[in-house]
């Protein structure tokens, strides 16, 4: 399992999202370039002391990414608010990577309308709400594949 957020835009959420993916004992990689400096004080305030044991890979964009992720034969699934499908419908593997857009836009359509719509997921939420902040969005998504995964030994991560 690997979380992966495409041009992050607010330093404490990646840095809480780095924080979930040292507990989760899952990578995190960083697509395109985020909107501060990755070594900013308020990532590792955020992050605590947990950035420095965080597995962290940088991609200059997204076609660098993908072109890795599926050379490696890595499933790739975009988070969005407009996907096809709930997360719950989805049987996940231990290679599987979660892909989070922009705080404040999202994943770009260039992006969605190439990628196999069966693989764009969304988060259930009322119809009065807008979005679920991001590290949330991934915590919820990363814990239900944990889940999914770690079916008959619940203390195991």
């Amino acid at each position: 399992m690997e979380i992966a957020l495409f041009e992050p835009e607010i330093p404490p959420n990646t840095g809480n999202i780095a924080r979930l993916c040292v507990n989760a004992d899952v990578p995190l990689s960083i697509i395109g370039k985020p909107s501060f400096d990755l070594s900013e004080k308020a990532v590792r305030r955020a992050g605590l002391d947990y950035w420095n044991d965080l597995n962290l890979s940088e991609y200059g964009d997204w076609e660098e990414f993908r072109s890795k992720k599926e050379t490696e034969g890595q499933r790739i699934f975009l988070i969005s608010k407009f996907g096809t499908k709930t997360y719950w419908d989805v049987q996940f593997l231990p290679t599987d990577v979660l892909v989070f857009g922009r705080e404040t836009s999202g994943l770009p359509d260039s992006i969605k309308k190439v990628h196999d719509s069966e693989r764009i997921l969304s988060i259930p939420m009322s119809p009065k709400s807008r979005s679920i902040n991001l590290s949330n969005a991934v915590a919820i998504i990363l814990y239900e594949a944990i889940r999914q995964l770690n079916q008959g030994n619940p203390h195991k991560i």
